[in-house]
């Protein structure tokens, strides 16, 4: 990569000098790095269609239409995004006006989804700075109020529209903050940056511990970034994150929902939930789990599901949340189950009254969709059903339309070191036997069952001489 931004780095030297934090910039003084066509490796048939024709059709109406964030950063880095976003100074109406296949979604922040398809282009108006006199307690504001925050800072409604200049230093870092239009085919560099870019760093636009407060999910993508990309995280940038983690617990629950997918399902989870636990951003998430991974085998479980998720995605094989949120939930499931079987409770109870407890706590966290928490609790359930092969039940279980994933499960606990007396290794050999040879496998089973029956009692001795008992 340093040959591809060699030129580029050159012309940056001794023009930006030290990196600044956006509340030390002045929007209206920035003159942008603009690196042209013949010095970057950006090309137009590496862009989908949809984003060229929403940036054209932007231009033809006398509207700015830059593609942005994630999109720039990873073309740059030789990579082939998947979804393109726009930032315009058109706003939200104007974009849908604009657009019969748009709509506009989101309160917090507007933004419009074009939809060619399949493919939805996310399409952005300029952000711009505001004051930050706007508080409220209760995130109560007038209808008409486009900004609000709360007493410690975090943004409650942020619709203040401004310039490409004030929209880069509100971006949350710099190296999703440079911006690339079809008008000239030239990258524009407003925060430094394709510098950090070339150096592997992640660094937050502004002081850190005001744009953590403003959003505490920023933090949630430093991490993020910094595992999916391999890089490191700048020392004033990582400095405030263990102090305000906490201050995640005050995010939405559907809102983390999204959030958890986005850094287990990415395909470097072990690297993100590493992170995590080092910043201490894991227990805000699974406040029920933290204590329990201080058990071994509870932690070989669960890095165990996120190297197996990994693997997955990395070859291109579906994955589901369902599975994820079984494995992260299910030492805090199994402790619970263990402390209702000790009073009495019977297992399948026992089971179901943990699963409830567990997920109702986590859903005050991080939401968990009816579509996913079912599976879940399925996948759970099945840890009980699995021992009992007897009869046709193996049969009828392997028909369950839950049997693959909690058959993977079972092999996790085992992998993990949950002892199963080889369950895990029996269903393996059955699911590659033919009729007949399933068939003496169960009889087996109850062969053996047999066997463990207790003898029947004798009758008691009668009270004559012959007794050893006898007085």
């Amino acid at each position: 990569m340093a040959k591809l931004f060699s030129n580029a780095i050159e012309r940056v030297k001794g023009v930006l000098g030290k990196s600044t934090g956006s509340s030390d910039i002045d929007p209206n003084s920035i003159d942008p790095h603009i690196i042209p066509r013949d010095q970057h490796s950006i090309s137009r048939k590496h862009i989908s269609d949809a984003a060229l024709r929403v940036m054209s059709t932007l231009r033809k109406a006398g509207y700015e239409g830059f593609l942005v964030g994630g999109g720039v950063r990873d073309l740059l880095l030789g990579g082939r995004p998947k979804d393109f976003d726009i930032a315009t100074d058109a706003t939200p109406e104007q974009v849908n006006k604009l657009f019969r296949n748009s709509r506009i979604i989101g309160r917090r922040f507007k933004i419009v989804h074009v939809r060619f398809g399949r493919e939805v282009i996310e399409v952005t108006t300029f952000r711009g700075t505001h004051e930050q006199t706007e508080e409220s307690t209760r995130g109560k504001r007038p209808k008409n109020q486009q900004s609000a925050r709360s007493q410690n800072g975090m943004l409650l409604r942020d619709n203040v529209f401004g310039t490409v200049e004030e929209d880069a230093i509100r971006r949350d870092l710099t190296i999703n903050a440079l911006y690339y239009t079809t008008a000239d085919f030239a990258i524009y560099d407003y925060t430094h940056g394709l510098k950090d870019l070339e150096n592997k760093v992640i660094r937050v636009i502004g002081d850190p511990e005001t744009r953590y407060r403003e959003d505490p999910v920023r933090m949630l993508r430093v991490v993020r970034f910094a595992a999916k990309l391999g890089f490191t995280i700048e020392p004033k940038t990582a400095a405030p994150i263990y102090d305000l983690a906490p201050s995640l617990a005050d995010i939405p629950a559907a809102r983390m929902f999204d959030e958890v997918l986005k850094l287990f399902m990415s395909g470097r989870g072990v690297d993100v939930y590493n992170l995590m636990q080092e910043f201490g951003l894991f227990e805000p998430l699974f406040p029920q789990i933290q204590h329990s991974l201080e058990q071994e085998h509870y932690q070989r479980l669960v890095l165990q599901a996120l190297k197996n998720t990994d693997a997955r995605i990395q070859q291109g094989k579906p994955v589901t949340p369902a599975f994820i949120y079984a494995a992260l939930l299910w030492p805090a499931v199994s402790e619970r189950q263990q402390q209702l079987l000790k009073e009495g409770v019977p297992a399948v109870p026992a089971m179901h009254q943990a699963a409830q407890e567990v997920v109702s706590r986590q859903q005050q966290s991080t939401s968990i969709p009816k579509r996913f928490g079912m599976p879940m609790r399925e996948i759970w359930d099945m840890q009980l059903r699995l021992p009992r092969r007897g009869g046709r039940k193996a049969e009828q279980l392997m028909e369950n339309r839950r049997f693959r994933a909690a058959y993977d499960f079972l092999l996790l606990r085992e992998q993990a070191g949950e002892e199963t007396d080889n369950l895990g290794q029996w269903w393996t050999d059955y699911q590659n036997r033919s009729p007949d040879q399933r068939a003496a496998m169960t009889e087996k089973l109850q062969d053996k069952r047999s066997k463990r029956r207790r003898p029947r009692k004798k009758p008691r001795q009668s009270s004559g001489s012959d007794s050893q008992f006898t007085e």
